[in-house]
């Protein structure tokens, strides 16, 4: 069974103020694994070979999606800064083994993308 949480809302105090472009940014994010969540669900359930998709935590499911995402549709973000952002979310808002979990998911994942 996998630990408790380690952070989550609150854990670093009040929010500061988002940019509207960071806004702007999340919200496609968002609308776009939305748009495209079958074909990312199928991408991490091939990748993963110990976890079927339903039995990962919600937190590593949407991190993994998010991740996903980016490295597959977002030709702006390079594959590190797309890995690297989510292994922090994992860190954050996930548990003691979030973080390795979704980075070797990733990982794997990103080695069949043609991108920097």
């Amino acid at each position: 069974m996998r630990s408790k949480r380690r952070g989550g809302p609150g854990a670093d105090g009040d929010a500061a103020p988002v940019a509207p472009e960071m806004k702007q940014f999340a919200l496609e994010l968002v609308e776009g694994v939305r748009e495209k969540l079958s074909l990312l669900d199928e991408k991490i359930s091939k990748t993963s070979t110990n976890w079927r998709i339903d039995r990962m935590s919600r937190i590593d499911r949407n991190v993994l999606r998010l991740g996903a995402y980016e490295l597959e549709f977002r030709p702006d973000v390079p594959k590190k800064v797309a890995l690297n952002e989510a292994v922090e979310l994992g860190k954050k808002y996930g548990t003691e083994e979030s973080s390795s979990f979704i980075n070797g998911l990733l990982d794997k994942l990103a080695q069949g993308i043609d991108k920097p």
